[in-house]
């Protein structure tokens, strides 16, 4: 299963929006077979592992980093290939999130008389695909802030001069959580304060996140270098709109209160839109609404050792709080040295 799970690693950053799998078969304490889902619309894990094991699967273990599938979609039912193979037993990870399987693959098996059992390593195949687990049982996407500060929390100075706090090695470790995301997510102010693209950089993906701004009055500009890109605001004036949908722009409004986007509603459009991981990159306002919401799964932190002072510019605007207890608490994911910056991972505590 630990080989499996390598295998599913393969697609980290090309699977979107199926899940990252990996399986390998074993026959007589050999491997016969082993192969990794790499794109959505192509063969699944299982395929290729038996296909790898021909004639060699029958009979055999097949170990797998999720339930197989009991449904059509763009390809067969890989329980069906299973049965058909003849093989003996089926170790499965994790039970598949999905509705559309939720067990019917395991069931499906075990009438056929073959041996299947789930839960060898799950929490390291959860690990693997956070945000396909969320969009399926939350119906949104798993939401990772990355944040890159000073030792006191600041993002820029007060002039707004940001480039670059962190170092070269820290912001190549950007691109490979951007490349692994399946939408980025921004807010105007960012747009109009450094003009970004928000792409992924020296990585050979095959593809590109979705680019989203959070935009409540459209104030992106047309030529902005984020576009194409899918923009959210709270209502949209038609001739702002429409010059950004000739640049390429796909607008929705999504009011919410006091004039802001409803992120909720955001969140549950990207989902639909087989969006399984939202990779924020955004400013202190969008930072702290995001915070506020309590729409936060997981804080990637890139910590720079300098210090600019208490005016330069936060990481989130957020109401004066009163107590200790107000505050948003996490707990500790990870820490290491990237470069000569720290990286933190955190999670809501």
């Amino acid at each position: 299963m630990a080989r499996a799970l390598q295998l599913a690693a393969h697609g980290l950053y090309t699977t979107s929006p199926n899940p990252r799998v990996g399986c390998v078969i074993v026959k007589d304490g050999r491997v016969v077979g082993e192969g990794w889902h790499e794109r959505a619309g192509t063969p699944h894990a299982e395929i290729h592992a038996l296909n790898a094991a021909g004639e060699a699967a029958r009979g055999a273990t097949v170990y797998v980093t999720l339930e197989p599938c009991s449904h059509h979609g763009r390809t067969p039912p890989c329980a069906e290939a299973l049965i058909n193979a003849g093989v003996a037993r089926v170790v499965a990870a994790m039970s598949d999130p999905n509705p559309l399987v939720a067990g019917g693959g395991i069931s499906m098996l075990t009438l056929a008389g073959i041996q299947a059992e789930v839960g060898l390593m799950e929490a390291e195949a959860r690990a693997l695909n956070p945000g396909f687990v969320s969009r399926m049982t939350r119906q949104r996407p798993w939401v990772r802030l990355k944040t890159a500060s000073t030792l006191d929390g600041k993002t820029a100075l007060a002039n707004g001069m940001s480039q670059w706090i962190t170092g070269e090695a820290a912001r190549a470790d950007v691109q490979r959580l951007r490349a692994r995301a399946c939408a980025i997510l921004t807010g105007s102010g960012t747009v109009l304060a450094d003009n970004p693209r928000m792409n992924v950089r020296d990585l050979d993906t095959g593809r590109q996140p979705l680019r989203v701004v959070v935009d409540s009055v459209l104030r992106t500009p047309a030529d902005a270098a984020i576009l194409p890109a899918l923009i959210a605001c709270h209502h949209a004036e038609p001739g702002l709109r429409s010059a950004l949908e000739q640049a390429g722009a796909e607008v929705i409004e999504l009011p919410g209160t006091d004039g802001r986007v409803d992120l909720v509603a955001l969140l549950t459009l990207l989902a639909q839109r087989g969006v399984n991981e939202l990779h924020v990159e955004a400013g202190a306002a969008l930072n702290g609404a995001l915070l506020a919401a309590g729409l936060i799964d997981e804080w990637v932190a890139y910590l720079a050792p300098m210090a600019t002072g208490d005016i330069a510019r936060g990481l989130f605007a957020h109401p004066a709080l009163t107590s200790l207890d107000e505050a948003a608490h996490f707990r500790w994911g990870d820490v290491r040295q990237i470069g000569n910056d720290l990286r933190l991972t955190l999670l809501p505590a």
